[in-house]
């Protein structure tokens, strides 16, 4: 492991965690509720059937598995050992193939440049010291031509209110300490991040969750608290 780009307290709360990732009803849940939602945002830019991708932070294998069952060729890459362990013990369930890897993005960037024709890192980046170390090395994974979808939270005084104070401590959405404000990411900064590689950000889209009929949706012009982004390798 010879990037430095993660903090000890976040692996290790990941991994605390690792053991619910498939419980539905447990500390992931709004994972699942939104997991259709982020697939079908893929799907309107790429046709997953035979693509090779690559899903950043994997944790236990949720989306990985998303995008296997659209037909993709899939790689999980995760630093919490202990979730990829759930996520490897989670195929034998489903009987899908998918590599998963105890590496970091930038370890794996150095081994295989241009080698995915999608890259998907979903709610990862505000966990991390350096966002834009991680989308530099997405960009480098890239064929040309490929696309990097990533989801995030926005640094807005809304997504301190709902995505921290009534997600973790009024509702228990998800567990407590799992986000820090400061380590939010404004859609601005993360586009001119993504526009000093060599990819071009196609679009930017909120996305909007109900936590009573446990609903997420995609919003176009709201991004005040969750958002995606899709880019695409020039």
């Amino acid at each position: 492991m010879s990037t430095t780009n993660f903090k000890k307290s976040e692996i290790e709360h990941f991994n605390s965690q690792a053991s619910f990732w498939w419980d539905e009803q447990g500390p992931f849940k709004t994972l699942h509720h939104i997991n259709p939602v982020r697939t079908d945002y893929v799907n309107k830019f790429v046709d997953l059937n035979e693509k090779t991708v690559l899903d950043v932070g994997c944790g236990g294998g949720v989306f990985s598995e998303a995008m296997v069952a659209c037909g993709a060729h899939v790689s999980g890459i995760d630093l919490a050992g202990e979730s990829l362990e759930v996520a490897k013990l989670h195929l034998y369930e489903s009987g899908h193939k998918i590599d998963y890897q105890n590496i970091s993005v930038e370890d794996y960037a150095k081994q295989h440049e241009s080698s995915a024709d999608v890259v998907v890192c979903m709610e990862m980046l505000e966990h991390v010291p350096d966002p834009q170390s991680i989308v530099n090395a997405c960009a480098k994974i890239l064929k040309p031509g490929g696309w990097l979808f990533l989801s995030t939270i926005n640094r807005s005084p809304k997504a301190m209110i709902l995505g921290i104070f009534v997600a973790e401590h009024v509702m228990g959405l998800v567990p407590k300490g799992t986000h820090h404000y400061d380590q939010f990411i404004k859609p601005s900064e993360l586009a001119a991040g993504i526009e000093k590689t060599k990819l071009e950000v196609k679009d930017i889209c909120g996305m909007k969750y109900n936590p009573i009929s446990t609903k997420a949706w995609l919003e176009q012009h709201d991004v005040s608290i969750n958002y995606l982004i899709a880019a695409q390798k020039k």
